[in-house]
């Protein structure tokens, strides 16, 4: 009697566990269903590495975990024993593991355990100089900490930490951090400029920001030359170039030199449950720049960083038309950004073009922008196909919404700090295949408590930014809406509640059309209306405001191309 007890309680116990694994693995593959709901465009099924059982630790080649150990070669030895075998995954336990470069081979899970911190030494002279992509160009770096080159079916999974020990790579600008942050970086060697404002890591660092382009240097003519420079080439932190069937899933990302996650020309790539995070003092510091992928998903993660946050790229300048592959068919789904020069961005390197993007559900949370569109004249490429909706904003330093092709490689913020100022240029240049566009975007359902400007559409004289929807949004700011160069610009259901009048403002701008404008009463005129090529503004307010009074013309506008009712 006692045996058949067992048996039907061990059973019992058994068929529960079942149960519970197949809700989960349920509820899993549900969960992955829904990224796929509600996306405007065809967005193929992205295909996620799958690995054979078999799996070795780091431990079983020589590594230890005590945080002083270089344990590379204990990596390198691991992860050429599994891809021997077939594939599989290479398990990091929980420890503190020191180590050089890692480099990634076809059918390796790197597995992070609970408690698994892998911190990359700071030697670096284990770092070599590659030949690479960065900020768009074809250049030298250091060899990133991880990496992958033309692989298939890979993947970074787990609950551990990846840390890149960036501040020994990155400049660091006076002005991010406190007092006592100074001290401890001066006080730490390095060189500062000589007006006091930015600490270099050393004297080599600082000689060669003087000889870059941003952030690269093309002087040089081989990867040699660039050693007497190495010091300023620093990588980003994961690199993963022409891969296909990518998983990111899980672990926290952290410090990077450069930007923290590169995917470059990858496909069928999959990035869910991370937390990437820099200082927000950290040049440079990205959160992904995901680069002329396509097909990729990326939701339920969390960053906070000193850079744009969540980034699409397709390269810069030439390089990037030479190269000619556009990012497309990306989702973006369920993201928190706390920190970041931009929550979402696309730019400023899009020269290859930006094609089908989907952002929903995401949160920012004192981004210096929140919706971040940017480039300028050079680039070229063509940004079509973007719908976003569902995003919530709060305490946005600068622009909620901010489509700025006058881009001058400073974030928002740090412009008005430097009070550069926007120009329009009188004298017009021809379109070129170095002209941006961007066209056919729709932005729905946004709410925004607290920016300095709600609304920042500014397109070029030459190439105007082109039919964009901006529906059912609630905007909070100093500053309402700025609108320049721009045609086919529909607006419904904007309920904007701002402290500067006029609310609304036009220059030179075609085609527009305003219903369900919700806007305070206030004692000055709230929409402005500017330039001589305004053509065909139509404005409808919600409200018993007296549109006689509303509306202020400059001498170029002509007030027959203008027309505002209740």
């Amino acid at each position: 009697m006692k045996k058949l007890a067992w048996f039907f309680t061990n059973h019992l116990y058994l068929l529960l566990f079942v149960a519970v694994a197949c809700t989960a693995q349920q509820t899993k593959v549900e969960k992955s269903l829904d990224i796929y709901e509600g996306v405007e465009f065809e967005m193929p099924t992205v295909i996620e590495p799958s690995f054979p059982d078999y799996s070795a630790s780091i431990t079983d080649y020589g590594a230890v975990g005590d945080g002083e150990v270089l344990n590379t070669k204990a990596f390198a030895d691991a992860i050429d024993e599994v891809a021997e075998k077939g594939g599989g995954i290479v398990s990091v336990p929980r420890g503190i593991w020191l180590t050089g470069p890692i480099v990634l081979k076809s059918n390796i899970n790197l597995h992070l355990e609970d408690g698994a911190l892998i911190i990359f030494s700071t030697n670096k002279d284990l770092y070599p100089l590659v030949e690479t992509s960065f900020e768009g160009l074809n250049t030298v770096r250091c060899q990133s900490p991880i990496s992958g080159n033309d692989l298939e079916n890979i993947a970074i999974t787990g609950n551990g930490v990846i840390d890149g020990s960036g501040d020994a790579w990155r400049p660091v600008k006076r002005s991010k951090l406190t007092d006592k942050q100074w001290t401890e970086f001066v006080k730490s060697g390095g060189v500062v400029d000589k007006d006091g404002r930015i600490w270099y890591p050393s004297q080599q660092y600082l000689d060669a920001v003087e000889m870059a382009d941003m952030n690269v240097v093309q002087k040089y003519d081989s990867i040699e030359d660039y050693n007497k420079i190495k010091d300023f080439m620093r990588p980003v932190m994961v690199s993963l170039v022409n891969c296909n069937e990518v998983l990111l899933d899980g672990p926290v990302f952290q410090n990077s030199p450069a930007w923290n996650i590169h995917p470059l020309m990858c496909e069928n790539l999959t990035v869910r449950n991370v937390n990437v995070r820099n200082p927000w003092y950290s040049q440079n510091g990205d959160g992904i720049d995901v680069e002329s992928c396509k097909n990729t998903v990326l939701y339920d993660s969390s960053f906070d960083v000193g850079d744009d946050a969540i980034c699409i790229k397709s390269g810069k300048n030439k390089d990037g038309r030479d190269r000619g592959i556009a990012n497309e068919n990306m989702v973006v789904k369920n993201c928190i950004v706390y920190h970041g020069h931009g929550g979402v961005t696309v730019g400023s390197e899009m020269s290859g073009g930006v094609k089908n993007l989907h952002v929903s559900g995401c949160t920012f949370m004192g981004t210096d922008v929140g919706l971040r569109f940017k480039s300028t004249r050079g680039r070229g490429g063509v940004v079509e196909g973007i719908y976003i909706s569902d995003v919530d904003m709060i305490d946005i330093p600068t622009n909620a919404i901010s489509f700025n092709l006058y881009y001058g490689g400073k974030s928002v913020s740090e412009m008005l700090a430097d009070k550069d100022n926007e120009k329009i240029e009188e004298v017009v240049p021809p379109v070129t295949e170095e002209t941006p566009q961007f066209k056919d975007i729709t932005i729905k359902n946004v709410r925004c408590k607290g920016a300095r400007q709600a609304i920042y559409l500014q397109g070029l004289p030459e190439m105007n930014l082109e039919n964009v929807l901006l529906e059912n949004l609630t905007m909070e700011a100093e500053n309402g809406l700025l609108c320049m160069d721009a045609k086919g610009i529909t607006v419904k259901n904007l309920h904007l509640k701002t402290k500067v009048q006029p609310a609304l403002n036009f220059y030179n701008v075609k085609d527009v059309k305003i219903f369900g404008l919700e806007i305070p009463k206030a004692d000055q005129p709230m929409i402005s209306v500017s330039g001589a090529k305004t053509e065909n503004v139509e404005i409808k307010v919600m409200s018993d405001i007296n549109v006689d009074k509303v509306l202020v013309l400059d001498k170029e506008a002509n007030s027959s191309e203008v027309k505002v009712s209740n």
